[in-house]
């Protein structure tokens, strides 16, 4: 394939690009002003409503905030040849090992100039030997708490396993299942492992096929074109490796007898060895093919006494154990089976359970959209209602809007409201937009440095409904951290804590709260905790979902768009809230209009 044959980067990737060349432009030296705009750049292009490399490969130049003439151009030239001359040559002469330092948390261009021009580190083994010998806290600006806390990060980084975040894992699953579920004889292709059982991160993929033909299967997966190396292929199983050294693993299964497949290549390891153990119990040896009875000496029967028991579906499978259907969310040994023996399976929240969604922002902060594209995107996909939550004052680099801006966007959303109604109205609702729609006003509250609010009381009590979140001053001491956190669950206007750990997955730790105090806290003052659909976030994790619900807490899964597409982030929420045991009584969005407004006012009662 020749550059030009090359399908033009997407948003995040052409994005990823023009970081690179503001993080190189800072480890060479250059005005603070150029490295700033790549980086204002990069930002808009990531949050452009369109293909912003297919656009302007087509010649459709629409103006981007912050893409000047000279940066189209190396878009185009990009999109069109599949290389940036400027940046192959800022590559050339910058290390590109100084590129992979700045993966490490902590670790930002400045540092980097600092240590290759001072003391001639160029890789990562170079700067964690500098490091532990105490040589980074020599340079200027560099203290002995952030040489420790760079070890940690390069500790940290080393230590993760290469994995993929869901949503990216799940687009090449859906890619190479509509590839595979045209080949003569399939039935169905299942992705299973990790996956299916919706893990934040994937390692590799499984993928199940029913088929009449598994040869035929094996030999479509292995002559695909994106598979980069097929590491072994046989009569029903293949695996391969992709361009990106993702691992595809292949399974073939019998038509009618895949229960057991689905079970045992669902996972997790765990969860199967718990299942051998109760087949066993029961004189049956399971295994992917199915039950075998077992024989006196507790071997598989051999002979006329041999027996080989297969089931069509998982729930015949789970039922032959005794147990009712466990979904796959579940199947992590952690007391799903004692539950599912004992009849008290938690009934799992859905997509179709949420009515709205409470965080959301629009081009009035840091969004890309208007506040109407957003708001008639959620009407569209059959929302009872959408928050617009846009940064307050204080968060400068979101554009935080000031009191006087706030009142500005009430009268938007209240003319926006108007209009809805008066479609209703006049019987013109638009495709999937259910009657009463309404967009309500909110925002996402920063808890300041030193616990304040971003807001006073006074103003704050005029939203339809506040989210609050701690981005500045992360380091902190555990006691601070918790301590401001609390100051907002316990304020009588904040209703719903926003990606309570903060975390970036793979990219920035959780905060250091103490989480026993912070979950009494909320479920006292029934202050919802999200659980955030970002899939860079997913926040809070399922495992401390679980633990909230558990402790009376109420959650509410939010996509925090920052664009139209990014309200199907839903989806991502409601996976992890699944993995938490969530039901639709714990989540707040599960409620109709009517309902959420009055939880909301009766905040200040509760505290």
């Amino acid at each position: 394939m020749s550059p030009g044959d090359r399908p033009a980067p997407g948003n995040a990737e052409l994005a990823r690009i023009f970081r690179e060349i503001g993080d190189l432009l800072e480890i060479r030296g250059e005005l603070v002003f150029k490295v700033q705009a790549y980086q204002r750049a990069a930002d808009a292009i990531e949050r452009a409503p369109f293909d912003v490399a297919a656009a302007y490969a087509a010649g459709d130049r629409r103006p981007i905030p912050g893409v000047g003439s000279a940066i189209g151009d190396k878009v185009v030239e990009l999109a069109t040849t599949g290389r940036m001359g400027f940046h192959d040559r800022l590559r050339a002469e910058v290390p590109a090992s100084l590129v992979e330092i700045l993966a490490i948390p902590g670790v930002g261009p400045k540092t980097v100039r600092a240590a290759w021009q001072g003391l001639g580190v160029e890789t990562l083994d170079d700067l964690r030997r500098a490091a532990e010998a105490g040589r980074l806290r020599e340079l200027r600006g560099i203290s002995a708490g952030t040489e420790q806390r760079i070890l940690e990060g390069i500790r940290q980084r080393e230590a993760r396993p290469r994995r993929m975040l869901i949503d990216r894992a799940q687009a090449v699953a859906d890619d190479l299942v509509e590839r595979l579920e045209d080949t003569p004889g399939v039935r169905r292709v299942v992705p299973a492992g990790s996956l299916r059982r919706r893990r934040e991160t994937v390692g590799d993929l499984d993928l199940l096929v029913e088929t009449t033909d598994a040869q035929a299967v094996v030999s479509r997966l292995t002559g695909l074109d994106v598979v980069d190396r097929v590491l072994g292929a046989g009569d029903v199983r293949a695996s391969v490796h992709l361009g990106d050294g993702l691992q595809v693993d292949l399974m073939a299964m019998p038509p009618g007898g895949a229960g057991t497949y689905l079970v045992h290549f669902t996972g997790s390891a765990a969860h199967n060895v718990a299942l051998r153990a109760i087949a066993r119990d029961r004189g049956w040896s399971l295994s992917e093919k199915g039950f075998l009875r077992l024989g006196p000496d507790d071997e598989p029967a051999t002979g006329a006494d041999a027996e080989l028991r297969t089931f069509p579906d998982e729930g015949a499978v789970y039922d032959f154990l005794g147990l009712t259907l466990i979904e796959p969310e579940l199947r992590e040994d952690r007391g799903e089976i004692e539950a599912a023996r004992e009849g008290r399976l938690p009934t799992l929240v859905t997509r179709a359970d949420l009515r709205g969604d409470l965080h959301a922002h629009s081009d009035w902060s840091d969004g890309a959209d208007p506040i109407a594209v957003m708001a008639d995107a959620a009407r569209r996909r059959g929302h009872g209602y959408l928050v617009l939550t846009d940064h307050s004052q204080s968060l400068a680099v979101a554009h935080g809007l000031d009191p006087a801006r706030v009142e500005q966007q009430r009268a938007v959303i209240a003319a926006l409201n108007a209009r809805y109604a008066a479609e209703e109205d006049a019987g013109s609702l638009p495709e999937g937009a259910v009657a009463g729609f309404r967009l309500l006003h909110g925002c996402e509250l920063e808890v300041r440095a030193d616990g304040r609010l971003d807001y006073d009381d006074e103003l704050l009590a005029r939203f339809d409904l506040v989210v609050a979140s701690v981005h500045v001053a992360r380091r902190q001491p555990r006691d601070e951290l918790t301590r401001r956190t609390l100051a907002a669950i316990r304020s009588p206007h904040v209703d719903v804590i926003a990606h309570p750990a903060g975390r970036i997955i793979g990219g920035r730790p959780d905060l250091d709260l103490d989480w026993d105090v912070v979950f009494a806290a909320a479920a006292e003052t029934g202050t919802a905790l999200e659980l955030n659909g970002s899939p860079p976030r997913l926040d809070l994790s399922a495992d401390r979902a679980r633990a909230a619900v558990e402790v009376g807490c109420l959650l509410a899964i939010d996509s925090d768009a920052h664009r139209t597409s990014e309200l199907d982030f839903l989806r991502w929420g409601v996976d992890q809230a699944r993995r938490g045991w969530v039901e639709p009584r714990h989540v707040v969005n599960t409620r109709p209009l009517d309902d959420l407004l009055a939880w909301a006012a009766d905040k200040p009662r509760r505290v």
